[in-house]
């Protein structure tokens, strides 16, 4: 150990002192503790301190400050208890060190040993046909109805992995980063963790697009003092009049985060200046839990009786809660600068939940025994794992389905109210009434005219669901249907019935055996298997039963003493790529660096259609079933896709710094039209810059333009240079880089 300090120069005694003093701040910011929660805690502590104690970081520090800061995400963050802190505490040890599980079990019992396997990835055995990341995704989401805590811990422990990124590869940024947005973003916001989820996506923006999250940083930073001195007139009468009624309240001013302004710039198209909802003010207001709801709508009418509101931007969340338990009064009102503001208002109780979501959930269910919006998606969660076996990567995106964020209200004849995602339509109500009105559905009548299964729902829509007995679902049902519960329902009744004529099928089978004194074993079921081209037995005796296979042509395979001989199957070798004579090695996915402009192992390679990656971009190869090997930039719109879910076969990938030559890429621009705009964006790309242009379009309406300039540019330096000029020419209000994922079939990409 001495040895060992002397040549990295690290004091260890210095460094025992600051992991108990991290320790220590993780006990104080546990303030409901008991004693005996201190031991035990105390005791996962030294646990998982051993276990780690010659672990450290990808930035250098002791591994064990990131168990502690994990556990302190939990108890300060999202507000879980003594049992959650001590899985916090011990998460990676079963993965990572010599500790098992029956170890954990042992000494902390069997509700830590649940939740630490579920923390537990799983062993990484690669498979070219499966995505390690959907199974451990799948692991993940089995947990949510056994106990939350799993999902809430691995929400913290991917929250201070996002916030340490910087340390890691550039690879693995990505691949975390698309797993971040993809999954853990939309879960945190699902489970009511709304600061949590907006840091998880700034984060991940600072990864993907560094210059953009810095340059509205900048913006922000520039434009605080004009926005608190904005703030303090704004709220100053509000202010004086709630107390003058004597309510007790607070205000707050909360700025958007960067990743929502970014969402809105790109959204609306505007500029960061042109972005008015840069901040919303938040009244909480101390109220009685019987007197919540009209002292909200009292402080509304206070606050437009200084300002006027936009009946067009109230929300009211209190009367109707989001699926999520959340639960405000939303208005935006004109100031009188001329601005228009958002003004959020909600009780103390309403706060809590906002901000710590599930767990401040829990706490006041205590005093309300009523089945809440988050208990029925438990619910919704357990329809869906019922039958979890299938397609890891299907699973997971029916799961996302359920992470929905905007939501439809609906009602049925008696008028109870249904929350359902936007985009629902008829099946997928009556699914969520019950699974045999939805098996039986044939039609219904919304606000009493009558539609069919496909009919998109709107809020406020009154619906009858009408049946018949005779009805049975379809496979043209699957396309009918947006929620992930009605999707399993429709699926598992397919299933069923497709068991019924499997067995039909292979009764057929079993006679055909017998005509032709053949065995009826595992082994002859293959060797017919293969000889149909079929990848199951299911499959096989499914055609059969529905005459899609001759079974004349049995006698085309030879059989010794009623076992079928196989057919030997005769594979042509892949010709080898040579380089001055010699094979190229096989491609290393995990370790290789795909060098743009040299040859690569046995694959071709393309630029993507759907991103137009150009010299200078940060780019990764995705290795497709067909095509060989596809470059994509790092922020094109299907990376999130392919990194989040199949990283296991994405590649690292730069360019070669010599002999750059031409690559296309399209620019948007926008702005007032004027006679001779054309020809002086035309003279900078010909003359001023010698840019090749492979295409134009303009279009006008009432005076604003839209072009699309399709041009060949060596790199993301003459790109810059060449956007630079375009926005110096008078009326040109925008120029951005295009990027249109329709270019390319994205199915063929990822299939």
């Amino acid at each position: 150990m001495a040895d060992k300090a002397h040549e990295f120069n690290i004091d260890f005694d210095q460094e025992r002192k600051e992991i108990l003093n991290a320790f220590r701040g993780l006990l104080r910011s546990s303030n409901t503790r008991t004693k005996e929660d201190t031991k035990k805690i105390r005791k996962a502590f030294d646990v998982a301190l051993d276990a780690h104690k010659d672990m450290r970081r990808k930035s250098g520090e002791p591994y064990i400050y990131h168990p502690i800061t994990v556990a302190r995400i939990c108890s300060e963050e999202i507000g879980l208890g003594a049992t959650a802190i001590i899985c916090a505490l011990l998460h990676d040890t079963v993965e990572d060190t010599h500790i098992t599980l029956e170890d954990v079990e042992d000494l902390f019992g069997t509700k830590v040993r649940m939740i630490i396997d579920g923390l537990t990835k799983i062993p990484e055995v690669f498979d070219e046909n499966a995505s390690i990341q959907a199974e451990n995704f799948r692991k993940m989401i089995l947990t949510i109805s056994d106990d939350i805590r799993v999902v809430l811990i691995k929400l913290a422990d991917r929250l201070h992995n996002m916030r340490t990124l910087s340390s890691m590869a550039p690879d693995k940024q990505l691949k975390i980063t698309s797993e971040t947005r993809f999954l853990y973003a939309p879960l945190a916001h699902r489970l009511g963790l709304y600061s949590i989820k907006s840091e998880l996506e700034d984060l991940s923006l600072r990864c993907t697009e560094p210059d953009v999250y810095k340059q509205i940083e900048n913006s922000l930073k520039s434009t605080k003092d004009v926005r608190n001195r904005f703030i303090r007139r704004f709220t100053a009468p509000i202010k004086e009049a709630l107390t003058a009624q004597g309510y007790k309240f607070e205000i707050k001013a909360r700025t958007k985060s960067i990743s929502s302004i970014w969402r809105k710039m790109t959204s609306k198209e505007v500029p960061f200046e042109e972005v008015f909802d840069l901040f919303a003010i938040r009244i909480i207001v101390d109220s009685e839990p019987h007197l919540e709801k009209s002292d909200c709508w009292r402080l509304y009418s206070i606050v437009t009786d200084f300002y006027q509101p936009s009946p067009d931007r109230l929300r009211d969340w209190i009367s109707t809660p989001r699926a999520n338990g959340y639960e405000s009064l939303h208005t935006t009102v004109m100031s009188e600068s001329g601005k228009w503001v958002e003004v959020q208002i909600r009780s103390r109780r309403m706060d809590e939940v906002a901000e710590k979501g599930l767990a401040a959930h829990y706490k006041y269910k205590e005093n309300n025994n009523n089945e809440s919006k988050f208990d029925r998606w438990i619910a919704e969660i357990r329809d869906l794992i019922e039958s979890p076996n299938g397609n890891a990567l299907d699973f997971v995106d029916e799961f996302k389905l359920n992470l929905f964020a905007e939501e439809i209200y609906v009602f049925t004849p008696k008028g109870e109210l249904r929350v359902l995602p936007v985009g629902s339509t008829i099946l997928d109500f009556a699914y969520d009434i019950h699974t045999d009105i939805g098996d039986r559905c044939i039609g219904a009548k919304v606000n009493n005219r009558l539609v069919p299964l496909s009919h998109e729902l709107q809020s406020g829509d009154q619906l009858e669901i009408i049946t018949s007995s005779k009805q049975r679902p379809n496979d043209d049902w699957l396309r009918f249907v947006t929620t992930a519960r009605a999707k399993q329902k429709i699926r598992s009744s397919l299933n069923d019935e497709r068991k019924i004529i499997a067995q039909d099928g292979k009764e057929i089978l079993e006679r055909k055996f017998k005509q032709h004194n053949l065995r009826w074993n595992t082994k002859n079921i293959t060797v017919v298997e293969r000889f149909y081209n079929q990848n199951t037995a299911t499959e096989l005796y499914v055609k059969i039963a529905k005459g899609k296979i001759d079974l004349s042509k049995l006698r085309e395979i030879e059989s010794e003493n009623g076992i079928l001989i196989p057919i030997k199957m005769i594979k042509i070798p892949p010709k080898k790529k040579k380089i001055n004579g010699q094979p190229l090695e096989p491609v290393n996915l995990k370790k290789d660096t795909l060098v743009i402009g040299d040859n690569f192992g046995d694959f071709d390679y393309t630029l993507s259609k759907c991103c137009n990656p150009i010299p200078g971009d940060r780019v990764f190869g995705f290795l497709t079933i067909n095509d060989g090997i596809k470059i994509h930039r790092n922020n094109c719109p299907n990376a999130e896709n392919m990194q989040s879910k199949m990283a296991y076969r994405c590649i690292k990938a730069r360019w070669k710094g010599e002999k750059l030559t031409e690559r296309v890429s399209v620019l948007r621009l926008r702005g007032f039209d004027s006679v001779g705009l054309v020809n002086k964006l035309t003279e900078i790309v010909s003359n001023q810059l010698n840019v090749n242009m492979k295409s134009i379009s303009f279009e006008t309406d009432d005076g604003i333009f839209e072009g699309k300039l399709k041009v060949l540019v060596y790199d993301t330096k003459h790109l810059r240079e060449l956007m630079s000029k375009f926005e110096m020419v008078e009326g040109v209000q925008r120029v951005e880089r295009w990027t249109d994922s329709t270019e390319e079939d994205v199915e063929d990409t990822v299939s």
